[in-house]
């Protein structure tokens, strides 16, 4: 992590209850990813981090946030809750347009895996406050009667070996009324933990959010 931009932990108070986060805001930053991530991952994911240094490189502020209480994400149902997991994204999108250091800057949503419907949802709500829009090997088929009403640009990143996402995101783009591009990246699984893979997933992403936030 670039010593110009040091992340700090923060908590964030959603409805009497607090979320750890990791917000970063370099020197100069014009825009910030907030991240959704995906079930069963957190601020912490290595995946979702890796992206945010990224993107941090390139003058963005990013902020990783855990979606669930510790004792919420004990039950494996609420992982696969989209509406909550979208109220909770909705509040925290909130916290940055409120706070002192985030809210002069654009926003732009990333989700990965189940987080991508929640990012989706989120971004149709919001609808032109947020700038963009990026899914990591998302479902945002769990988003289908939001769709239409986002606005906000939209890249959909998907491995060329994920056959069954692809396909699920192939009928979620064509939902899509905004500018839009689904991108599949060749010899990448799911999770990119392919080498190179993930390096490509940040690139496109950090190209996505430079053009639009």
């Amino acid at each position: 992590m670039s010593p110009n931009s040091p992340s700090i932990d923060i908590r964030i108070t959603v409805d009497g209850l607090f979320l750890p986060g990791i917000l970063c805001v370099p020197e100069k930053a014009t825009g910030i990813v907030v991240f959704s991530h995906g079930s069963g991952s957190s601020r912490l994911s290595t995946r979702n981090n890796f992206v945010a240094e990224v993107l941090q490189k390139r003058g963005l502020a990013t902020l990783l946030f855990d979606l669930l209480t510790e004792d919420e994400d004990n039950i494996y149902e609420n992982r696969f809750n989209i509406d909550l997991l979208t109220v909770r994204l909705v509040d925290v999108i909130h916290w940055v347009q409120s706070n002192k250091k985030t809210k002069r800057l654009s926003i732009g949503i990333f989700g990965a895996s189940t987080g991508s419907a929640s990012a989706l949802r989120a971004a149709a709500f919001y609808n032109d406050d947020i700038s963009a829009v990026v899914s990591r090997g998302g479902r945002p088929d769990l988003a289908m009667t939001e769709l239409h009403k986002v606005t906000a640009p939209t890249l959909f990143l998907v491995g060329g070996w994920d056959t069954k996402v692809i396909e699920l995101n192939k009928k979620a783009y064509e939902k899509l009324k905004c500018e839009s591009k689904l991108k599949i990246i060749p010899e990448a699984s799911h999770l990119f933990g392919e080498p190179g893979k993930l390096e490509e997933v940040a690139k496109y992403t950090g190209d996505w959010f430079k053009k639009w936030l």
